[in-house]
């Protein structure tokens, strides 16, 4: 959807315009958001300047764990048949005032149910503007899965399933679940201005949107009827920027506060600063080359197979990662449930993968390389990786051209069931559940969306979709360590590495938590004077 731009000012006229007395945190952004409607999209960038500062949903993690926790609803409970979650609501929730909404009304059920229909219902004005391309929504078969919403009363909620789903009650603690405003979103319907919905959001969360200069800021403030009480820093200032050695001087200098990604070359020297606190966390993440398994030659899973032994992933993980990571064998982190550790990784053997190419006819090959144009937890520096790739991938007779785009640009045409080549891409999981990686990423449901793959492999697809429905941890485990043997088997990626996180601040920033799930929240923290 087209942005309108919104006056505004970069960060420093930013700061300069507000009270004297109020606190103003700077964080230096990585990049810029697709948009404010956390629904339409997946990238954790535009996650972080949507859902997280003007959002919430009806539960969500603990901060700092995957332990999932009541927001939006106090409590809940599931049916014993696993086919129904009832959730009971808060009744002190107000949504945002701005100076283009006033609410007469705070949350109830109503919001809860136009969250979802908006996502399903065919024939609701937003489903239509969208074009029912709500990518985490349907990536999650929401739309099978959920049989019917019931308003008990105004503050209590009943899905109604078609089947037992074990992950439900985390999937609902996403960012593409954050509660909208029903009344907000029927004025605009009025009003015949859909679009602003993506542009000037309305949710119920710790600041509210206040203006956004693309590519340079955004601008909040603090939601002062917040129903956990007004935030402890007044303004919060998303300074945008793409480059990580220039986030890391606006860090040393003052300008900003907290930044994301940095060099894993600057690591040490940030450790060294008494101005500068690091963070660091295990990613539960992973980086991958996704090939696209419905063009040729790419559909044969022993030409994917000799591509994944043509690349060196350990010279990756010293030149881009600089230690601060492993190479990866499974789609999913070994930190999480049910990792199969007994998968054998692809060699890096360029011979055999010569050999195995001209076996399977394949000479001359030449092919898109698709490097990402940020800096992701899961992946420092894209363009390099792919250069090493590149290299790679000619020592085995393969001709790869490396290709980017604008991020925004970027995530949309790499979804094309059509795309030439291979793309670099990851993965910060969302939830903690294993289906988060495979089912999303690799599910059927996911093809033209979240799985750049293009992959559908019926024997894999059925192992996690029964795996879904199963409320034994056990037997979910069994049936996703043979998904990992299925995915080492077809090979539709090449996983590349999990990362270390990486997280600095400076010293007088408190209260932040490092999210396992990749996000960056700013609910709670404050700038000690």
């Amino acid at each position: 959807m087209k942005k309108t731009l919104l006056a505004a000012g970069v960060a420093a006229a930013m700061m300069a315009t507000t009270p004297v007395m109020a606190k103003t945190l700077v964080y230096c952004s990585e990049g810029s958001p697709e948009g404010f409607d956390p629904s339409l999209y997946t990238a954790g960038t535009t996650f972080d300047a949507s859902s997280k500062p003007i959002y919430n949903r009806i539960v969500q993690f603990t901060p700092g764990t995957t332990e999932v926790e009541p927001a939006l609803a106090e409590s809940w409970e599931v049916s014993d048949d696993g086919k129904a979650v009832t959730f009971h609501l808060r009744d002190d929730v107000e949504f945002q005032t701005t100076d283009y909404f006033t609410p007469s009304r705070g949350l109830t059920a109503d919001d809860v149910i136009w969250t979802f229909e908006r996502q399903m219902d065919e024939n609701n004005p937003f489903y239509k503007l969208a074009n029912g391309s709500f990518e985490y929504f349907n990536a999650m078969s929401m739309g099978e899965l959920i049989d019917s919403i019931e308003k008990v009363d105004d503050h209590t909620v009943t899905f109604h399933l078609t089947r037992p789903e074990a992950p439900f009650v985390a999937n609902l603690a996403m960012d593409f679940a954050s509660i909208h405003s029903k009344e907000y979103e029927e004025q605009l319907i009025e009003q015949d201005q859909l679009e602003m919905a993506n542009q000037r959001p309305i949710g119920t969360g710790p600041f509210q949107f206040v203006n956004y200069r693309e590519d340079a800021a955004i601008r909040y403030q603090a939601n002062p009827d917040y129903f956990r009480g007004k935030q402890p820093i007044d303004n919060l200032v998303f300074a945008i920027t793409s480059d990580a050695q220039v986030r890391y001087q606006k860090l040393r200098a003052g300008e900003c506060h907290v930044m994301p990604y940095p060099n894993p070359s600057d690591v040490d020297a940030m450790k060294q600063n008494d101005e500068i606190q690091v963070l660091e966390e295990p990613g539960l993440n992973v980086a991958y080359l996704a090939y696209n398994t419905q063009q040729a030659p790419f559909d044969q899973p022993e030409v994917r197979k000799a591509l994944n032994m043509a690349i060196n992933k350990e010279a990756i993980i010293d030149a881009v990662f600089q230690g601060a990571g492993e190479v990866a064998k499974n789609p999913i982190p070994p930190t999480m449930w049910s990792y199969n550790d007994a998968i054998e990784n692809d060699p890096y053997d360029p011979e055999q993968a010569q050999q195995m190419l001209e076996d399977a006819g394949v000479e001359d090959l030449q092919m898109d390389l698709w490097a990402m144009p940020v800096q992701r937890p899961y992946m420092p520096n894209a363009r390099r990786t792919a250069e090493l790739m590149q290299s790679d991938l000619a020592k085995v007779g393969v001709d790869a051209n490396i290709v980017t785009y604008e991020w925004g640009e970027y995530l949309e045409r790499s979804k094309a069931e059509d795309r030439n080549g291979a793309v670099i891409l990851g993965w910060t999981g969302d939830n903690g559940d294993p289906d988060n990686f495979m089912g999303v990423l690799l599910g059927c449901d996911g093809v033209g969306g979240a799985n750049r793959a293009q992959w559908c492999y019926e024997p894999f697809d059925e192992l996690i979709q029964k795996a879904k429905t199963l409320d034994d941890q056990a037997e979910r485990t069994k049936l996703y360590e043979q998904a990992q043997e299925i995915f080492k088997e077809q090979a539709p990626w090449d996983t590349i590495a999990h990362s270390t996180v990486f997280m600095p601040l400076r010293q007088d920033v408190t209260g932040y938590k490092v999210d396992p799930l990749g996000g960056h929240s700013f609910e709670g923290v404050d700038i000690q004077e």
